[in-house]
């Protein structure tokens, strides 16, 4: 499984990468995660505001930072 983290490095997309991982490492999930960083590149998944995140390349969230149960739900 492949996970898209949008976002350019502002604090929310940071606070997003860190969930992100603390859920794959606390529920020993074999995940890839991906930054997506350029605007362009974040664009091309049809989001205007960030953090998005992107599971198999589908939009799961945009301009937020999701819960923890939330990313884990989404992950199994």
């Amino acid at each position: 499984m492949k996970v898209q983290i949008l976002g350019t490095g502002c604090p929310n997309c940071l606070a997003l990468e860190q969930r992100v991982l603390k859920v794959i490492q606390a529920n020993n999930l074999l995940v890839e995660v991906e930054k997506v960083t350029d605007i362009n590149d974040i664009m091309s998944y049809g989001i205007m505001m960030t953090p998005g995140l992107a599971i198999e390349g589908q939009v799961k969230s945009v301009g937020k930072l999701p819960s923890e149960e939330k990313i884990l739900a989404w992950l199994q």
